[in-house]
């Protein structure tokens, strides 16, 4: 084995080195966009950044107060506690009283439901919407329409990820 040789495969370590570095910074950039647009969609479907952000921490910290939500994603108190009043309402996420030895209040506990809920509910949605919009046409302009309702169908059986 000469010196050019041994040169060789340890500049094919330093290859496989960078590469491997490259491809954990592409992969950390690819996560930060997906977040990003996970985010973004959440943002449409909650009708707020800061219900998105309170839902994605609920996915990560299931049975948190709010409390421990204001301090995990920087909202203000206050802000976390209206915007989860708002989502319990709407049946987004789930509560219950958390469970404290001694005296003093128990403070709530948050779930967000499954994504497959909340998917679930926006399709119903967007059918009931576009419904809507078909039927408004043909009342506008006095016109004949096919009075076939839309329908949205999603297939319960392929196997997701709830996180």
């Amino acid at each position: 084995m000469s010196t050019d040789d041994t040169h060789d495969d340890s500049s094919t370590d330093a290859e496989r080195g960078e590469r491997s570095v490259r491809e954990r910074i592409e992969q950390s950039a690819a996560t930060g966009e997906l977040d990003e647009g996970i985010i973004d969609l959440l943002t449409w479907v909650l009708d707020t950044d800061t219900r998105a952000r309170i839902y994605l921490y609920l996915r990560k910290q299931p049975s948190s107060t709010s409390d421990e939500i204001a301090t995990g994603t920087g909202l203000y108190p206050s802000t976390v506690r209206e915007a989860l009043a708002a989502l319990h309402d709407e049946g987004n996420v789930l509560r219950q009283k958390r469970e404290l030895n001694g005296a003093g209040n128990n403070p709530y506990e948050y779930e967000s439901i499954s994504p497959r809920e909340l998917v679930l509910d926006v399709v119903e949605q967007v059918q009931e919407t576009l419904n809507m919009v078909f039927t408004l046409d043909e009342r506008l302009e006095d016109r004949e329409c096919d009075d076939t309702p839309v329908s949205i169908t999603v297939d319960e059986n392929v196997r997701a990820n709830d996180d």
